[in-house]
C-alpha cells in the first residue's frame, strides 16, 4: 500500500473480491486498464494494435476480467502482447464492479494516472499516447469523443447516436457544468488525485453496472477538477453490434442511472 493511501482510507473502500491471475510488476507512472468478458478475437485484435503502437513502452497494460470462459486470455499470449497484469473479478457486479477492482489495484500499486479502454476493439488505441500526455500536463479527467472535430464515429447505431447527442451528453453537461459531447464511452483517463478524493469516493457498492461512468462525468466537474475531451476514433463493426447493453431493459437502465447521477443521488 502506498504512502498516500492510509489504512483508514483503504479499509473504507468497498471493492469486490478479485484475484491476481498474473502480475509482472509496475514499470511506468500510468497504466491502461481494459475491462473484458468473453471478448474473443476482439481483445486479441485490440492488444495486437496496442503492441504495434508500442503502448506498453509508455504505460503498463492491465486487464480486468469479469469471468471470461472463451479462452481469449491465455497468459503466454497476453505476455507476448505486452500485458503486465491480469485480474479476475470474483465478487458480484458488472462493469463498474470490474473497474473498482482494477482502480483499487492500480492506486495501491502507486500509479499516477489510469487510462481505461474497452476490450471490444471499437476504440482506436492510437489516441492513448495523447491521453497519457494530457494526464502528465495536469488533466484529471480525459474523455474520448468521437463527435469532436478530428474524431470519427463509424457505423454507430442510429438510436445510440441520437441518445448520446440529444439525451445523455446534454443532461450530463447541464448537470455538471462542463460541456460534454460523448458521455457513454468507457475510453477515458483519470488522475490519481481525483480517484483518491473522498468527495469522489468511487469505491462504493452502489457502483455495480454503468453507474460509475455517468457519476464521474457529473461529479468531477462539480468539484472543480480539470476535465477535457479528446477526439478519438470509434468504429462499430457492420452487422451485429458488440455490446453488453440489451436493447430495451439495458437502455432503460442506462437512462435511470443517468437521472440518478444528474440529480446527485450517487454523491457520497
Amino acid at each position: 500500500m502506498t504512502a498516500d493511501i492510509s489504512e483508514h482510507i483503504r479499509t473504507s473502500w468497498q471493492v469486490p473480491a478479485y484475484e491476481k491471475t498474473m502480475w509482472l510488476g509496475k514499470q511506468h507512472a500510468t497504466c491502461i486498464i481494459i475491462p473484458v468478458i468473453n471478448e474473443g478475437s476482439r481483445i486479441v485484435s485490440l492488444l495486437t494494435r496496442m503492441k504495434d503502437l508500442n503502448v506498453d513502452q509508455a504505460s503498463d497494460v492491465i486487464i480486468i476480467d469479469g469471468g471470461s470462459t472463451d479462452g481469449s486470455l491465455e497468459l503466454e499470449r497476453l505476455k507476448s502482447k505486452g500485458v503486465r497484469g491480469l485480474l479476475l473479478k470474483k465478487g458480484p457486479g458488472k462493469l463498474s464492479a470490474q473497474l473498482r477492482c482494477a482502480y483499487a489495484f492500480a492506486l495501491e500499486q502507486g500509479y499516477e494516472g489510469i487510462v481505461t479502454i474497452d476490450g471490444n476493439d471499437k476504440d482506436d488505441p492510437e489516441a492513448i499516447p495523447r491521453f497519457i500526455t494530457a494526464l502528465e500536463e495536469g488533466a484529471d479527467f480525459v474523455q474520448a469523443s468521437r463527435f469532436l472535430q478530428g474524431g470519427v464515429a463509424e457505423n454507430t447505431p442510429k438510436s445510440r447516436d441520437f441518445a448520446i447527442r440529444f439525451i445523455h451528453a446534454p443532461m450530463l453537461s447541464m448537470a455538471s457544468g462542463f460541456h460534454w459531447t460523448d458521455t457513454t464511452q468507457g475510453f477515458r483517463a483519470y488522475s490519481r488525485k481525483m480517484l483518491l478524493d473522498p468527495r469522489v469516493a468511487p469505491f462504493r457498492d452502489v457502483f455495480m453496472t454503468y453507474e460509475l461512468l455517468a457519476y464521474l462525468s457529473y461529479r468531477a466537474p462539480k468539484l472543480g477538477y480539470r476535465c477535457i475531451e479528446l477526439p478519438t476514433i470509434r468504429r462499430y463493426p457492420k452487422g451485429e453490434v458488440p455490446t453488453k447493453i440489451s436493447s430495451v431493459r439495458g437502455n432503460l437502465s442506462v437512462l435511470q442511472v443517468l437521472f440518478k447521477a444528474c440529480t446527485g443521488q450517487y454523491n457520497p
